[in-house]
């Protein structure tokens, strides 16, 4: 069972989701445009002191594919994830992106509304590596970082449906992990909100090990 935690953003933090058996750490990258974006050198520095055997994933949550290419250049993660709302970052563009750097591993963030994430989810199989099955609300730029569950037999119904690795996220933390795990057999579990100290963004040791846990 893969686990990923979301979003680090310091060395503390790293420490802390390495020595909790954290198998993804996830740090949000960008220009500023988002809250909370570290910088691409600010993330660069934290990868590079990975141990082998914990991967870095470097969120994106742009559009904009020349600043993609950007954080691919500088920053080198080995697990790139994709998480700006399909209709502003198409599936064409994502098969550009794979196709130009076939050595790092993508994650497509799938936003589970309804069951039209079915389709969606299957037209990424044999292009992202990873899918990401989150929370997400109509008219957002970005998918998830809600704090909140969505329908589960949707994602299980995805996890049947595709032949790629799906790690399930939305609204997961230390007193409900179990319980989804149960109800839709992904390949891993991802949590941001419900692992930070509360009304902060802030990692809390207690709950992030509780996950993992």
């Amino acid at each position: 069972m893969i686990t990923q935690i979301y979003e680090v953003s310091n060395e503390s933090e790293v420490a802390l989701c390495v020595d909790a058996g954290i198998n993804h750490i996830g740090i949000l990258v960008g220009d500023g445009s988002f809250p909370r974006e570290l910088t691409l050198l600010e993330a660069r520095k934290l990868f590079d002191g990975l141990p082998d055997g914990t991967i870095g994933s470097a969120l994106s949550l742009s559009a904009d594919r020349a600043l993609i290419e950007t954080i691919i250049a500088v920053v080198s993660p080995r697990l790139l994830h994709l998480g700006a709302a399909p209709e502003a970052l198409g599936l064409d563009v994502v098969q550009d992106i794979k196709a130009a750097h076939p050595g790092i591993s993508l994650m497509r963030s799938i936003p589970v509304v309804d069951e039209s994430a079915i389709d969606l989810a299957w037209a990424y199989d044999g292009v992202a590596d990873f899918l990401l099955l989150d929370s997400h609300t109509p008219g957002d730029k970005q998918i998830g970082a809600l704090g909140l569950t969505h329908d589960w037999a949707i994602s299980r119904q995805i996890v049947g449906a595709v032949a790629i690795p799906c790690i399930l996220a939305g609204g997961l933390g230390p007193d409900n992990v179990a319980a989804a795990i149960q109800a839709v057999s992904p390949a891993g579990v991802d949590s941001k909100t419900r692992t930070d100290i509360t009304g902060q963004h802030d990692k809390d040791p207690d709950k992030v090990r509780l996950f993992a846990e």
